[in-house]
């Protein structure tokens, strides 16, 4: 970061203090308009593990009984930040039993005696946003049976919140913080009495934050599904809100909701999560199909990509594949070189996956889940489809930009009576081996299977000159390069070697068969899947596919397909549980 960056950010705490003081010490006296309704959704196994004294946030695992939240020793500043943004209220409210309220209330008690008086890290307006709405939505699950001094308190403080949020919300980002900011900033004005005067400017400044941030398509340029869930959840509620409260929500608000709804429909796998790129996870359960149902749009998407995805969906099978350059420049510090990967899942079950984002798990984690190898597509060895920048310290943290991306995406959809499918290519190789690489896949219109084709070719004498240069180099054994198939770890594998074949048997009762034409060699070999909300990394399988391109033009073709007696459909009742591994 620049010493004009740096000294841009000193300022902006400074100022954050000063106003968190000022507004901290403000006289307010207020209450609830009306009582609002919960709309955000907890994780129970989250909250019976608060419950527990086990407070996993950011990666970071403390396991401490009977200590408070706002007590807990040697956690990282992203520990903090999720402790300060209160979103685990929403995890112990979906517990609601006596215990998890007395723990609400507690750290809620105590973080006004500690923090309420405009001090600690979470007097910034994103976090603020993002308390603030946690706080109303659980009122009366924290305030349940407590004393009026305690309520009081409470109030005074959400106002303190409020007026904070309206003098400070323009000074984060346009992005996701700034929605949060503004979209607690419009919820609390509406809730609270006396502060209804906050609402039109916010809602105006809501608008301005749509056509700055979400383009005509409803895309946000980070190339992130679970960004635009957020944002969408958030301008869901807001919209909400403000017809709750009698008011017509803004021309802008409504018109980017319904762009984004489709944009969400191709990003959403058929056990109703999220496409994992780009530094996304598969979002809360639940969360997007409740966030489209809010929404009140209907409608469906077409067949060209969204956001650059492409989503082949039929029976209960879904597969969707990126077919679009990452992003460069600043927003591209969470992108990966993902282009043409894709991810397949039948039913409530994901079996074709990306490793997924490392950032919980340490710098060399983060940089390897970006890679081209950790995404199920084609790479060459010891290359990605795009690469990483210099390293640079960004907000106290270090981050790194991709540079050379794929210059050329191209892509042709077909559609049969037997199969839906697709044709994409990239250039990303052709700087350094001269290579394009083609990758098409049909899915069968019964959902019952795929079949696949990737190509290493030469398109220019060009390109033919720099592949020659390139094999020269490898003595003469051709560039050598892998097509990788993650799994998610909860399938099991079974590898015929004979045969060449490998059974992919999911916990539904469903078994899908992988095969492919010879001309590279199979194995089956580890890997990682990667989830913000685990300790470490969980142990997978790949199915991989060596081989080395000879020739200007080499094909593998490949096929994943359910087992002859497999049914089209199968009541899966095995029940997931979230543990802390």
């Amino acid at each position: 970061m620049s010493q004009t960056g740096n000294w841009r950010a000193k300022m902006t705490r400074r100022m954050n203090r000063f106003h968190a003081w000022r507004a901290a010490r403000a006289s307010v006296t207020t209450a609830f308009v009306s009582q609002p309704e919960p709309k955000s959704i907890g994780s129970y196994a989250k909250g019976r593990q608060l419950n527990a004294g086990n407070f996993l946030f950011a990666g970071q695992l403390i396991e401490a009984q009977s200590v408070a939240i706002w007590d807990l020793n040697d956690v990282t500043d992203d520990f903090v930040d999720e402790l300060q943004g209160f979103a685990w209220l929403d995890d112990l409210a979906a517990v609601g039993d006596d215990i998890a309220r007395g723990h609400a209330q507690d750290w809620i008690l105590l973080w006004l005696e500690r923090y309420g008086r405009g001090s600690g890290r979470g007097w910034r307006p994103d976090l603020t946003g993002r308390r603030l709405t946690r706080w109303i939505n659980h009122s009366s699950f924290c305030l349940s049976e407590q004393p009026e001094a305690v309520a009081n308190a409470f109030y005074t403080s959400l106002a303190q919140q409020t007026l904070f949020l309206s003098r400070r919300w323009h000074t984060v980002p346009t992005g996701l913080p700034r929605f949060e900011a503004l979209a607690g900033l419009i919820y609390a004005s509406l809730s609270l009495h006396g502060m209804q005067r906050h609402v039109e400017p916010a809602v105006h400044a809501l608008a301005r934050a749509c056509s700055a941030h979400i383009d005509d398509t409803g895309a946000v340029p980070s190339r992130n599904p679970e960004e635009l869930l957020e944002i969408f959840t958030l301008l869901t509620w807001t919209a909400g809100a403000l017809s709750d409260a009698g008011l017509m929500a803004d021309a802008a608000l409504v018109q980017t909701i319904d762009r984004i709804a489709p944009v969400l429909r191709t990003l959403r796998h058929s056990d109703g999560s999220l496409a994992r790129f780009h530094g996304g996870g598969r979002g809360l359960e639940g969360r997007l199909d409740y966030a489209l149902a809010s929404s009140g749009n209907t409608q469906r998407p077409s067949a060209e990509p969204h956001m650059g995805f492409v989503r082949l969906s039929a029976g209960r099978t879904s597969v969707i594949t990126d077919v679009a350059p990452p992003v460069t420049g600043e927003h591209s510090i969470d992108a990966h070189a993902s282009t043409l990967a894709f991810e397949l899942t039948s039913g409530r079950r994901p079996l074709i996956v990306n490793c997924g984002a490392g950032t919980n798990f340490g710098d060399d984690w983060r940089r390897a889940g970006r890679a081209t190898p950790s995404h199920s597509t084609l790479a060459i060895e010891g290359f990605s489809s795009s690469r990483l920048g210099t390293r640079q310290l960004i907000g106290g943290r270090v981050r790194e930009f991709l540079i050379d991306v794929p210059q050329s995406v191209r892509l042709e959809t077909h559609t049969s009576e037997a199969v839906i499918g697709f044709v994409a290519a990239h250039n990303g190789y052709t700087p350094t081996h001269g290579l394009t690489h083609i990758r098409k896949i049909d899915l069968s219109t019964d959902g019952r299977g795929i079949v696949g084709e990737d190509t290493l070719a030469t398109i220019t004498s060009a390109d033919e000159a720099q592949f020659d240069l390139m094999t020269d180099k490898v003595t003469r054994q051709g560039v050598p390069f892998r097509i990788r198939f993650h799994l998610h770890p909860d399938v099991a594998v079974e590898h015929n070697v004979e045969d060449g074949t490998v059974a992919i048997l999911l916990k539904s009762g469903e078994v899908w068969v992988f095969e492919h034409d010879g001309s590279a060699k199979l194995s089956v070999e580890s890997s990682v899947y990667l989830e913000k909300d685990r300790l470490k990394p969980r142990g997978c399988k790949q199915v991989v596919l060596s081989a080395a391109a000879m020739d200007y033009a080499t094909r593998v073709r490949w096929s994943l397909a359910k087992a002859r007696g497999t049914p089209s459909a199968l009541r899966d009742l095995e029940r997931d549980e979230d543990i802390l591994t």
